[in-house]
């Protein structure tokens, strides 16, 4: 018997499940992915306005070579999929009318930029953050991000005995914020740098300075999705099927049955049940535990408290003109009191005050005339709010004052957008939660606070024999090419389970007695 018998069912259709769906079914499983759903890419999602069609979750494309594997792992082209363009600039900055800044792709012309906007000296200190940052990044690429979930120990022999002093210089124990103030003294470039922790859903106040790899990953490329980022989602379940996969949408599942103490399949909410050797699980893990896919399969992953939750947001897809500020692709548009934002969400559990805004606009690129000649354009804009929606739900009056916070504030940077309800799609927190149960409206799993949190995220593998998980909540962490990463880890984890259990059954029927 090969693994060609074996029947896998893929439990949501993020960017964790597909990427395994698309491996399983290229190495001949029978994969069925259940999605409730009308479409895939879960957090990866797409908001209709009239014919407009917005990126309403992820908008950077970045770790490439991540998607460029696992095509070729299944024998295709990422390029014959999707069209990509790589951006020079990767975000503008704003803190006010006349103060504006472009970060680069490239870390020369962003020194020079730099120069400019806070003096050479900063500059200097820049580049030596741009080596701190790419010596992390390539101490724990292959051995924490690439490889299934340890502890401290075991993160030590993956990296080798000969590059142990590498370790120290990943600075688990110092918090990000501290140690960007050994490389910026300009306080608008250590904030422009701290917003890297909001990646991953996290205050930059409290997570480990690690994560300034983020920085390099940025540097290494960031590219535009042609059609928008759910074209990704798209192609990739695409491909799976070609490969085999069968995909149900508006299926819920409902739970994971078990027999004799190990999976035997998956029952809908229409009341079909799908036999299987293995469930991939590609919801949020606090789902798992909190019994929402059936109490016998809760105890396979760690609840998350929710004081350990990662961000939430407000979000404002529009279709609208806008004047003034010169929008690119990518900008952000910073509060004046950060420590008060993250004190507000974390805190107090409730929206800041003050908030920092992200603003994507999808029609443009490196070229602000690209857009903004008076037709409306599509945008998304962001700000962060805490995870709390089925503890502590955010009233009507909370969320108008924002709204009417984030956009006076956008106006007094000098960005006008003349927006209207009719094109107008808002999403708090609690649709969030609706969208994703369990989670109070968190975006990306577990907070990255302290070092330890990043071997909290549970691994692809279980305690329950023939259950795996997938998914931002999962080892490596959160964001697209991070939650992918975690799908090609449990599809190696459970090929090598199957095939070791079928080698067992083979010697269990030729010599009667088998024992692991």
């Amino acid at each position: 018997m090969g693994l060609q018998s074996e029947k896998v069912v893929v439990v949501g259709a993020g960017v964790g499940g597909l990427v395994a769906a698309l491996e399983l079914a290229a190495r001949g499983l029978a994969v069925t992915v259940v999605e409730r759903a009308a479409a895939p890419g879960g957090k990866m999602r797409e908001l209709a306005i009239g014919d407009a069609r917005i990126d309403g979750g992820p908008t950077v494309f970045t770790m490439r070579w991540v998607f460029e594997e696992l095509f070729a792992s299944v024998g295709a082209s990422l390029t014959e999929h999707l069209s990509l363009q790589p951006v020079e600039i990767l975000a503008r900055h704003a803190w006010s009318e006349r103060e504006r800044f472009d970060l680069f792709a490239d870390r020369a012309q962003s020194a020079d930029a730099i120069a400019a906007f806070a003096g050479r000296a900063e500059a200097r200190r820049y580049l030596a953050f741009c080596d701190r940052a790419r010596s992390i990044y390539h101490t724990l690429k292959g051995p924490f991000l690439c490889s299934p979930r340890g502890n401290p120990l075991t993160l030590v022999q993956n990296v080798g005995l000969g590059r142990i002093g590498e370790l120290r210089g990943i600075s688990p124990f110092s918090n990000l914020w501290s140690a960007l103030g050994e490389h910026f003294h300009d306080p608008r470039l250590r904030q422009l740098f701290g917003r890297y922790s909001t990646y991953c859903g996290s205050s930059p106040f409290h997570s480990p300075a690690t994560l300034m790899l983020i920085a390099h990953v940025e540097q290494d490329g960031v590219w535009l999705v042609e059609g928008g980022m759910h074209r990704l989602a798209r192609a990739i379940a695409a491909l799976a099927e070609a490969k085999g996969a069968a995909f149900r949408y508006e299926a819920e599942a409902r739970e994971v049955v078990l027999e004799r103490g190990r999976v035997a399949g998956v029952k809908l909410a229409c009341g079909d049940y799908i036999p299987a050797d293995a469930v991939v699980m590609n919801a949020d893990v606090a789902a798992l535990a909190a019994g929402l896919f059936g109490r016998a399969v809760a105890r396979a992953a760690p609840p998350v408290a929710p004081a350990a939750r990662s961000l939430s947001a407000v979000t404002w897809a529009l279709l609208a003109p806008t004047e003034g500020f010169p929008l690119v692709r990518h900008n952000v548009f910073f509060s004046h009191d950060y420590p008060a934002e993250f004190d507000d969400i974390f805190t107090h559990s409730r929206l800041p005050r003050a908030p920092t805004i992200y603003v994507c606009a999808q029609d443009r690129g490196d070229d602000e005339a690209t857009a903004g000649d008076g037709n409306p354009e599509r945008l998304l804009c962001l700000v962060n709010a805490p995870p709390f929606a089925d503890r502590k739900p955010i009233g009507q009056a909370e969320i108008s004052e924002c709204e009417r916070q984030t956009f006076m504030m956008l106006e007094q940077c000098g960005l006008r957008i003349h927006r209207s309800p009719q094109t107008t799609v808002l999403t708090t927190p609690a649709e969030f939660n609706r969208l994703f149960p369990a989670t109070g409206g968190a975006l990306y799993g577990r907070a990255s606070h302290g070092w330890r949190a990043s071997f909290q995220r549970p691994g692809a593998r279980t305690r329950i024999p023939g259950l795996y998980l997938a998914g931002g909540s999962a080892h490596p962490g959160a964001g697209v090419p991070m939650a992918a990463l975690s799908g090609r880890l449990a599809t190696e984890s459970l090929t090598a389970d199957l095939a070791s259990t079928n080698r067992l059954s083979r010697m269990a029927i030729s010599g009667g007695i088998s024992t692991r």
